[in-house]
């Protein structure tokens, strides 16, 4: 279904909401600038990645897993398992647009599976290499309108899809970023 947007041109409503979801996350300028949705969301993965794998090396190891204090009600993680978090959706999204592989990676980003921090920088590396992978066989925005079935049986446009998991991812990382703040006077990276 197309809509006018308030220029009066016409748009997909999915291309509606994804220029405002862009405009909520501060991406705007790239949208109006007429550059291309997929490299924009490309971009602001890359800089997900980047800032997750600087801000993991400044982690003092012995805060890396350091879970500050939490109720059963309200439960908080460390900044390590944050950023895996934040990672782990990034993989899970984009290995079920590749592959239909819409497993959780909790098990393998454990604090016991990733205990160091270069173990955490090599996971980081192939949840970008997976969502590399995913974004090669994005060619036009026209791809982002296409359809794939999810987890739940419903169907998702790949548009809705990408954007959801960069909220969740840039939230992640945020967390992850705010508990190391709580924790100590930690310089945070500037991407």
């Amino acid at each position: 279904m197309k809509v006018e947007n308030s220029s009066g041109v016409h748009e997909t409503r999915d291309k509606r909401w994804a220029r405002e979801a862009c405009t909520i996350n501060g991406m705007s300028d790239k949208v109006e600038s007429g550059k291309d949705l997929i490299g924009v969301f490309d971009e602001q993965f890359t800089r997900i990645h980047i800032a997750s794998c600087l801000f993991i090396e400044t982690v003092p190891p012995e805060l890396l897993y350091l879970q500050p204090r939490s109720s059963a009600m309200l439960p908080v993680y460390s900044c390590g398992e944050y950023v895996l978090r934040s990672a782990g959706k990034v993989e899970q999204t984009f290995g079920g647009i590749t592959a239909n592989l819409w497993d959780d990676p909790f098990e393998w980003t454990l604090p016991e599976t990733l205990p160091r921090t270069s173990d955490i920088i090599d996971y980081l590396n192939e949840a970008e290499a997976m969502r590399g992978r995913g974004f090669a066989v994005l060619n036009t925005d026209a791809d982002l309108n296409k359809e794939i079935a999810v987890p739940s049986g419903e169907r998702e446009t790949l548009l809705r899809l990408i954007v959801d998991t960069l909220r969740c991812a840039a939230h992640y990382q945020g967390r992850a970023f705010a508990t190391l703040r709580f924790l100590c006077d930690a310089k945070l990276p500037a991407v």
